[in-house]
């Protein structure tokens, strides 16, 4: 019997996703979204909903577990709120991809998203998010984040507690946004400047690093409550901090240097002037050209094309309200083509129309 095969991770050279909002691919019509189920009640009201892609199927997520997320899958986030001059409901919509989510599985995640704007009359302004790099309007929707092992057939809701594999996670952030991720369980993960929680179900140990800030510490605490609650009170709790002698928090730990985390810091891009590039098909057939480096302005924008804008740590793509059909179906593809040539490919993506511009867009770009 062979061992088991780690899942490819960001496998974007050989991605579906280059494919997405082609002309072929994505001709999405009101009335075959209006036959979804999962969007039955969608943006009726404000506030978040979340559907989770499982076996390419749109399942709501339970509401108990939104802020939760499995590495080996996609999902599909909507905010619904109202514009305080006219009333009128407005939307952000996210799909959010997995480290190991599968290319059809996210496929399905970015497919439906369209389908889903095109159901709420484009009004959504559609955002593409990666595991570990969440655009900062993502992650303003949870109190906290917590990313998990495994997938939709691995999760561990109906598991009794005194069932439970051991498990790792990770507490970082500040007061603007705090991330748990479960982490591999050996000594060597654990270091000075965070707080980590070794969940065994029915035992759970809060370690306080020496260097960890105060908002960790506080949303470990949150956390962990949480669990308990979830278990019916059931778990003890004790806290360590990292200078207390003879605590026996590392006697759980392993030392497989197999099971080491992937680093994403290779995709972290030093250069961090802005780029920006149109794509026309004003010749006759789809050109993508860069147009400068350095600030943006408004005026380098025009009605009749597609605009991608790096930013680096975000990109937005900015659809001119005389863009052609073709420009507008290919305008997410050009951007992930355009991100996979570049040092930063998992940056957020957020797909903007001329006059509804996002708070975010009209801050990067100057008068």
């Amino acid at each position: 019997m062979s061992g088991l095969v780690k899942p490819k991770k960001y496998d974007w050279k050989d991605s579906n996703l280059a494919l997405f909002g082609s002309d072929t691919e994505k001709q999405v019509k009101k009335e075959s979204a209006e036959t979804e189920p999962a969007w039955k009640n969608a943006g009726k009201a404000p506030g978040l909903q979340i559907w989770r892609i499982v076996k390419f199927k749109v399942t709501h997520q339970p509401q108990d577990e939104y802020g939760k997320f499995y590495e080996g899958d996609s999902y599909i986030i909507l905010n619904t709120y109202k514009e305080e001059d006219t009333n009128q409901l407005l939307y952000d919509v996210h799909f959010w991809i997995g480290k190991y989510s599968t290319q059809d599985e996210y496929g399905t995640a970015a497919y439906k998203t369209v389908e889903l704007d095109t159901l709420l009359d484009d009004v959504p302004i559609q955002h593409r998010e990666v595991m570990g790099h969440e655009s900062a309007l993502f992650k303003s929707y949870f109190s906290n984040i917590t990313l998990l092992k495994g997938g939709a057939d691995t999760g561990f809701r109906h598991v009794k507690p005194e069932e439970y594999q051991p498990r790792l996670l990770h507490v970082k952030g500040d007061r603007k946004s705090v991330t748990v991720k479960q982490v591999a369980m050996k000594r060597s993960t654990v270091t000075s400047d965070d707080v980590f929680i070794l969940d065994k179900g029915l035992e759970i140990y809060q370690w306080n690093g020496a260097n960890c800030n105060k908002d960790e510490k506080y949303k470990a605490v949150q956390y962990i409550q949480q669990i308990k609650s979830d278990r019916g009170g059931k778990p003890q709790v004790e806290t360590y901090d990292e200078n207390d002698n003879g605590n026996g928090f590392f006697d759980f730990m392993g030392e497989d240097e197999d099971d080491a985390e992937d680093d994403d810091s290779e995709f972290v891009d030093e250069n961090q002037t802005p780029e920006l590039y149109r794509l026309s098909d004003a010749s006759g057939s789809l050109e993508f050209d860069k147009l400068k480096e350095g600030r943006v302005f408004k005026d380098d924008f025009n009605s009749k094309d597609v605009f991608i804008l790096d930013q680096k740590k975000e990109v937005y793509v900015w659809v001119g309200k005389g863009a052609s059909k073709s420009e507008i179906h290919n305008a997410m593809g050009y951007a992930h083509q355009y991100l996979q040539t570049t040092a930063h490919p998992l940056s957020p993506v957020t797909v903007v129309k001329e006059g509804k511009e996002s708070m975010g867009f009209r801050t990067a770009i100057a008068a």
